[in-house]
């Protein structure tokens, strides 16, 4: 019987599911749904949609428990409960590069089989509602790791994501918007001015602006909503903006500063 399934640890280690006995059998991805924002307009039939927000996803992950008898199956069933009980990550083998960051938080059941094999579901909250890439994009594009796939929207040797111009394209594979304030982006600048330093990202219309001066040897970083020279603090000196990548090509450029180099690093999300 072929494994269907992997899992991870919430650190991100795989987990060895000959350990418990597991073969995965099947993982169950509903599609998203969204809550609307409407409104209604007297005289005009229908509503307005203003706007709408991603739900979580309930998954439910489908194994086969095979043990060496009755006794081992009672003890993997109890060591089951354990790894269930904390937040971890799970994908489909078919699909090695992406994975989804769940918790099981409902009651499950095993159900027997014969006496040494158990059949579980289990129900799983995606709280994000979205798939990540399980590389970065600073991890090597090579297809013979379980790091990318075949359909996750890659550009092969097309994009780049450390630059060292001062216009140039970041490009986001994923068909979600990476959004600092709920997704990890971290971005590198090393560059020279004497004045300021802004980032403009003209596919979203955002604005990055640091007020100070930098040399080529300054670490200037954007991680998440914080911003550090040097790891000391900065935010107090930039017009407290993020920047977001929208999803595929994103023209970039820097102004007011001699780029040395500029890294993007940051995952893709996927539905």
């Amino acid at each position: 019987m072929r494994n269907l399934i992997n899992l991870w640890d919430k650190d991100g280690k795989k987990i060895d599911l000959s350990k418990y006995g597991l073969i995965g059998r099947r993982l169950i991805i509903p599609s998203p749904s969204y809550d609307s924002t409407e409104e209604k307009v007297t005289g005009r039939p229908g509503t307005i949609l203003l706007g709408k927000q991603l739900n979580p996803r309930s998954l439910t992950a489908i194994f086969v428990v095979e043990a060496y008898d009755y006794a081992d199956i009672i003890l993997l069933r109890d060591e089951l409960y354990k790894l269930f009980s904390e937040p971890f990550y799970v994908g489909e083998v078919k699909q090695p590069g992406k994975r989804w960051m769940v918790e099981c938080i409902e009651e499950w059941e095993p159900e027997r089989l014969n006496i040494n094999t158990d059949s579980i579901e289990i129900p799983l909250i995606s709280r994000k509602g979205v798939a990540e890439s399980i590389g970065t994009t600073l991890t090597p594009l090579e297809w013979d790791v379980d790091m990318w796939q075949w359909g996750m929207g890659l550009q092969w040797g097309d994009y780049a994501y450390e630059q060292t111009e001062n216009e140039f394209t970041i490009f986001n594979a994923g068909n979600v918007k990476v959004d600092p304030r709920y997704f990890p982006l971290k971005i590198i600048i090393n560059a020279e001015t004497s004045d300021y330093i802004e980032i403009v990202n003209h596919t979203t219309g955002d604005t990055y602006r640091y007020n100070g001066s930098l040399r080529p040897t300054d670490d200037l970083v954007i991680d998440g909503i914080r911003s550090t020279k040097n790891l000391a603090s900065v935010f107090r000196d930039t017009n407290k903006r993020l920047l977001t990548l929208a999803s595929g090509a994103n023209k970039i450029e820097v102004r007011g500063a001699t780029v040395e180099r500029v890294i993007f690093d940051f995952k893709f999300y996927t539905l």
